[in-house]
């Protein structure tokens, strides 16, 4: 599908530039990896289609040739890791493929989905260095180019690399005056050190919110074509993605992957502050996150907002000390979500009760207002807001 690049004014306000996103959430599986999918998959010979064809995948490369497949006839089979998404597994199971899922990362499931290729005699199509599915992720570069007029900069999630290097190979070529610029976790920057190494290296991979992107090595064909191309990556960490997702459900009312939100997480974040004035598109690259995940980012995202914050003060163990302590939260409009009392291991005197509180709040400011009375009131409060970093972003 041809997506929409969206103008979102709220979320250019906040970034203080003309923000373009390109909607690939928006393709039948939920991420831009059909474009390089199907178009593998239709350049197969006959003999090729029939012999079927192999996958490792975190996911959404896996739905992609799971859903084409399905709908050009090639029998599909696809390792994922033991981290991938439960959602995404089941989808792939629906559209009637074979399903393995094994090893602690993706590059464990490609061994193994490399050795059943070779035993079955089938294709193995890599979701991120295939040169079919670079060629696939191109073109998402040139809509872009298409839709927007005198576009400054394009800001690309980065896993495997075949995103970038194909949308930066179409966007160089056509424009090169267009800024490339590479967004990675902080949990797995794979590009940003096969460009700092001069080739893929092995880089370690912790569970992130963007389970997309956490790829061991990016590829080569990714990496040759990528380099030279990029004019810079960056790294977002874990509190930047999880805003990211809050933001473009709250705002743009499109739930993404925490992947998919990496690009709104730079531009959030205060490292494109150079960028300011400009016109710049991001990709939102999909929307197929995990439901456990999604409360994640969520709750994550509102604790960096200090609406949900944790606090935590002494109160008399008398009767009602406790029912003034809740009342006085509510008269404020504080919302308390959970509350535990600790009496065996505070210090206080043993006439004294802990009580710790999560509560809502409507932002930064009346968390401050809130800890300020609590402090009047009760003396010490251990609040966490304090130590956590705030963005008005």
């Amino acid at each position: 599908m041809r997506t929409e690049s969206r103008h979102s004014f709220l979320i250019s306000r906040r970034a203080g530039m003309d923000v373009y996103l390109k909607m690939e959430l928006n393709q039948i599986t939920g991420s831009f990896k059909e474009r390089g999918g199907r178009f593998a998959l239709q350049k197969l010979t006959e003999a090729e289609k029939k012999a079927g064809a192999f996958a490792a995948s975190a996911g959404n490369h896996a739905l992609a040739l799971c859903w084409h497949g399905k709908q050009l006839g090639v029998p599909i089979t696809v390792c994922m890791s033991r981290h991938a998404p439960i959602m995404k597994i089941d989808k792939c199971i629906s559209f009637g493929a074979e399903v393995i899922v094994q090893g602690k990362d993706l590059l464990a499931a490609r061994k193994l989905a490399l050795e059943l290729s070779h035993q079955r005699g089938g294709s193995y199509i890599n979701g991120y260095d295939h040169i079919d599915v670079l060629a696939g992720a191109g073109t998402i570069g040139m809509e872009i180019l298409d839709q927007i007029d005198n576009l400054d900069a394009i800001v690309i999630p980065v896993g495997g690399g075949g995103l970038i290097a194909g949308v930066a190979t179409a966007v160089k070529a056509l424009k090169k005056e267009v800024e490339i610029i590479g967004v990675e976790s902080v949990s797995c920057p794979g590009m940003k050190n096969a460009l700092t190494q001069g080739g893929p290296t092995p880089t370690e991979s912790i569970p992130s919110l963007a389970d997309g992107l956490a790829v061991s090595v990016v590829g080569v064909n990714s990496y040759h074509n990528a380099k030279g191309q990029i004019d810079r990556m960056i790294t977002v960490n874990e509190a930047d993605i999880a805003v990211a997702v809050l933001r473009l459900i709250e705002l743009e009312k499109v739930v993404p992957e925490g992947s998919g939100a990496c690009g709104v997480a730079a531009l959030l974040s205060g490292q494109l502050d150079d960028l300011k004035g400009k016109r710049v598109a991001t990709i939102v690259t999909g929307g197929n996150i995990d439901s456990t995940a999604l409360n994640r980012c969520i709750e994550r995202g509102m604790a960096h907002d200090h609406r949900l914050i944790r606090f935590s003060v002494v109160v008399s163990d008398r009767p009602g000390a406790i029912n003034e302590l809740t009342s006085y939260i509510s008269d404020l409009g504080v919302s308390i979500k959970d509350m535990i009392t600790d009496r065996p291991y505070q210090r206080h005197d043993i006439f004294s009760v802990r009580v710790n509180i999560i509560a809502e709040t409507r932002g930064h400011e009346h968390a401050e207002k809130l800890n300020a009375h609590e402090e009047a009131r009760y003396g010490a409060v251990d609040c966490t807001f304090k130590h956590m970093p705030y963005s008005a972003k």
